[in-house]
C-alpha cells in the first residue's frame, strides 16, 4: 500500500496510472517511429519532450473526465464516451500550447496516429486491469473483528469500491450482522467465537486484522490478539483502518482517546508559514487575474436585480473569531427577510438569474480571496458557517467545535469528496472529511485539494 496524505492506495492502483502514461508516451513515440523511421527517436530530446507533453495532457484530461474513478467508468460504453471527450480536450489544450509555444508542434500524421494507438492501448489496458479487480488478484485479505457501524461501514467500502486493494477473508462477531454478510458472501468465513484467531489468520494468510468492537470492557480478545501481533500480523484499529481507507472519519464512532494518541494534528511554526505563504501568492495573484471577471460580475448583477453588488455576512472563524465574510450577492436581497437563517441549497428559489450562473461556476466566491488576503480566511480549510448554525450543529454533532481549530477555507477537503449539504446529516458527512483534514493537513494535500476544487467548478459539482 502506498501512503499519501495519510491515506492509503493499492500499489497496483499506481501502477496502472503509471503503466497508462507510459502507454500513452510510447503510442507517440512508435507514431513517430513509424512516420519518421530511425533508431535513435527514443534518444532524441525533442522528441521525448514533446511525448511527455502529450502524456502529461491526455492523463490530466484523463483524470478531469473521472476516467481514474472506476464507479463512473464501469461500462465500455461510458469508457468510450469519456475517453472520446478527454482525447478531444486533450487535443484542444495541446492545440493552445502549440500555438503559444511553436517548438512544441508535433505533426498532424504523428498526432493523429498516436491519438488512435493510444485509444487501443488505453481501452486494452483498461478492460485487463478490471479483469484483475473482478478476479480480486494481489487483493490483501483482512479479518474484521466486531459488528461496530465502523465494522460496517468498512464492510460497505470495501464492497463498493472494487479498486480498495482489500478483500473481506472473514468476520468474527457475535452478531446477526456479521450472519447476514456471510450468508451473502459466501467467500467470508464467519466465525463468533474470539478463539483460535491467529489460527485462522495463518489458515486464510492474513496479515492484517482490523479490530472495530461494539464494547471493548470485558470482550477484548487480549491474549489472542497479542499472540497475532508477536507472529507478525498487523493489528489495526478499526477508526484508523477506515480514515486510511475512505479519507474521512466517522465523528460518531470516535472516542476522544483515539482523537489524543492518533497521529497528526501537526501545526507547527514551518507549516503555519507556507500555508501561509501560500494563501498571499494564491490571493493576491487571483485578484489581480480576475479583475476583468470581477467588473463583467458587478456589471450583470446590477443589471439582473436590485440590490448591493456584494454579498457581506458573519461568519465563525479561527479560534471562534467573527469576520465577515464577502461573496458576489447571488440571490435576492430580500432572500431571509421572511423565513430567517436557512441552509443554501442546490437550486435555490432564493437566487437570481445571474446569481445560479455565478453560484454554478463558484465565481459567487470570488471576493473571499480578500478576506484570504487579509488572513481571515485561508485558500483551504472548512467551509466558514453563521453562529445561528454553529450553535446548532455544536449540539448535535460531536467534534464540531474542532473545526475552529485552524482558519476557515475557500475550498477544502469536504467540498471536493462529498458535495452540496443543506443537511444536519450532510454537515455530519462533511465534518468526516474536515476533521480528517485537520488532523493530516498538510500544503502538498491544499495542492491536491486545489487540483480537484478546479475539477469541481469545470463540472459543476460540490459546494
Amino acid at each position: 500500500m502506498l501512503r499519501i496524505f495519510k491515506k492509503y492506495y493499492p500499489i497496483r492502483n499506481a501502477l496502472f496510472v503509471f503503466g497508462e502514461g507510459i502507454f500513452i508516451f510510447l503510442a507517440v513515440i512508435i507514431a513517430c517511429r513509424v512516420l519518421l523511421g530511425g533508431d535513435t527517436l527514443l534518444f532524441q530530446i525533442d522528441v521525448v519532450l514533446k511525448a511527455l507533453l502529450i502524456t502529461i495532457t491526455c492523463q490530466a484530461c484523463l483524470y478531469y473526465n473521472d476516467l481514474y474513478d472506476l464507479k463512473v467508468t464501469d461500462t465500455l460504453t461510458e469508457l468510450g464516451i469519456r475517453l472520446l471527450q478527454a482525447l478531444g480536450a486533450a487535443a484542444i489544450l495541446l492545440a493552445i500550447v502549440y500555438f503559444i509555444f511553436p517548438n512544441f508542434i508535433i505533426s498532424e500524421g504523428i498526432f493523429i496516429i498516436s491519438i488512435a494507438i493510444i485509444i487501443v492501448l488505453i481501452v486494452s489496458w483498461r478492460i485487463g486491469y478490471t479483469h484483475v479487480l473482478r478476479l480480486g488478484l494481489f487483493n490483501q485479505k483482512i479479518i474484521i473483528l466486531g459488528s461496530s457501524n465502523t465494522a460496517i461501514e468498512i464492510t460497505n467500502e470495501i464492497r463498493e469500491k472494487k479498486d480498495s486493494g482489500y478483500e473481506i477473508a472473514s468476520i468474527i462477531s457475535k452478531s446477526e450482522w456479521s450472519e447476514q454478510t456471510c450468508s451473502l458472501d459466501v467467500g467470508i468465513i464467519c466465525q463468533s467465537s474470539y478463539d483460535n484467531i491467529c489460527e485462522i489468520a495463518d489458515q486464510l494468510k492474513v496479515k492484517k486484522i482490523v479490530v472495530a468492537l461494539k464494547e471493548k470492557r470485558g470482550a477484548f480478545p487480549i491474549n489472542e490478539l497479542l499472540r497475532c501481533r508477536v507472529n507478525g500480523i498487523e493489528i489495526l484499529e478499526g477508526n484508523t483502518f477506515y480514515e486510511m481507507l475512505s479519507g474521512k472519519l466517522i465523528v460518531d464512532q470516535i472516542n476522544p482517546s483515539w482523537l489524543i494518541f492518533s497521529e497528526g494534528f501537526q501545526k507547527n511554526i514551518i507549516q503555519r508559514l507556507l500555508k501561509r505563504t501560500t494563501d498571499l501568492l494564491i490571493s493576491f495573484t487571483m485578484l489581480i487575474a480576475l479583475i476583468p471577471v470581477i467588473i463583467l460580475t458587478a456589471i450583470l448583477i446590477k443589471l439582473d436585480s436590485k440590490g448591493p453588488v456584494f454579498f457581506s455576512q458573519e461568519r465563525v472563524g479561527e479560534k471562534r473569531k467573527p469576520y465577515m465574510v464577502h461573496k458576489f450577492r447571488s440571490m435576492r436581497s430580500d432572500a431571509e427577510k421572511k423565513t430567517g437563517p436557512v441552509w443554501a441549497k442546490a437550486n435555490d428559489d432564493r437566487a437570481t438569474k445571474v446569481g445560479q450562473f455565478i453560484r454554478k461556476t463558484r465565481i459567487d466566491e470570488i471576493p473571499q480571496l480578500w478576506n484570504v488576503l487579509k488572513g481571515e480566511m485561508s485558500f483551504v480549510g472548512p467551509r466558514p458557517e453563521r453562529e445561528h448554525f454553529v450553535r446548532e450543529l455544536e449540539e448535535t454533532i460531536p467534534y464540531y467545535s474542532e473545526r475552529f481549530s485552524v482558519k476557515p477555507g475557500l475550498t477544502g477537503w469536504a467540498q471536493v469528496s462529498y458535495g452540496y449539504g443543506a443537511t444536519v446529516e450532510d454537515a455530519i458527512e462533511k465534518l468526516n472529511y474536515d476533521l480528517f483534514y485537520i488532523k493530516n493537513m498538510s500544503v502538498l494535500m491544499d495542492i491536491m485539494i486545489v487540483a480537484r476544487t478546479v475539477k469541481t467548478v469545470i463540472f459543476g459539482m460540490g459546494r
